[in-house]
This record gives C-alpha cells, sequence and structure tokens, in this order.
C-alpha cells in the first residue's frame, strides 16, 4: 500500500457552501506543480500524464489543474526518491512545514480555500517551496 500525502476529498467537509469544489485542489496542486516543475514526478507518472506534465510546463494548466485531473490524489508512487524525502519534510501535515508556509504566504482570510488558482500565486509560493528546499538540500548534505 502506498502512502498518501493527501487527497482533495478531504477537504470537502472544511469548505464554505459559496466555494467551488475545485478549491480543495489549489494548496496540494501549488506542490506538486512545484514537484513537476523540479523533475522530482516518478517516470510512471511522467509516462501516464505526459501531456499533463507539457501543458504544465508551457503554463497551459496549473498544478491544481493537474492534480484534479489526474485523481484528487498525492501519493508517494507518484514521485522520485528525492520528491519523497522532501515531500515527507516538508508536505506532510503532521511533521512539515509547507501548510504554515502557505497560510504565511497568503494570510488565508477566510479560509486556506480561498487562495485562487492563478499564476501569480504559484509563484508566490514557489519561492518559498525554493527557499525550503534549499535548505533541506543543506542540511542533508
Amino acid at each position: 500500500m502506498t502512502t498518501v500525502y493527501d487527497k482533495a476529498k478531504y477537504h470537502y467537509e472544511n469548505f464554505e457552501e459559496d466555494l467551488p469544489q475545485k478549491q480543495a485542489y489549489v494548496h496540494t496542486g501549488f506542490f506538486i506543480g512545484w514537484l513537476i516543475e523540479n523533475d522530482m514526478v516518478s517516470e510512471d507518472f511522467q509516462k501516464s500524464f505526459e501531456n499533463l506534465i507539457a501543458d504544465f510546463k508551457q503554463r497551459k494548466i496549473t498544478g491544481p489543474e493537474v492534480y484534479e485531473k489526474t485523481g484528487g490524489v498525492f501519493a508517494k508512487d507518484m514521485l522520485t526518491e528525492g520528491g519523497n524525502q522532501f515531500a515527507m519534510f516538508y508536505f506532510d501535515f503532521d511533521t512539515g512545514e509547507y501548510r504554515y508556509h502557505y497560510l504565511e504566504a497568503f494570510d488565508c482570510e477566510p479560509s486556506v480555500y480561498h487562495v485562487e488558482d492563478t499564476w501569480e500565486n504559484y509563484d508566490h509560493i514557489k519561492d518559498w517551496i525554493d527557499n525550503e528546499y534549499e535548505y533541506w538540500c543543506e542540511k542533508n548534505e
């Protein structure tokens, strides 16, 4: 059984009535986008979703859209060994810093689910992830 980091459906019950369900894909989708951009997705994932990955890298679709179109499950088998090690360190909901950085980066009012799926927002959180990845690499040399 593979490790599952997140599923979009886990977040549906936390939604306010006025939000579309696609908002459940945004926070994790940004992280998945970063992993794609940094070539940390597994060969199987690359082969299965080659067109989606190409569209993401050309900025035709966003990370949250990739996450939605790939089933809304973020799991270990999607990533390379290095991608998994970083995800366990940074993304893990119990021990990682990603959710705290996300909340701080976007001043999540009224909720984490109100952050819009835009390239501007992706680029903003990407800087935070880049910094944490650099720290993690230095720590693990």
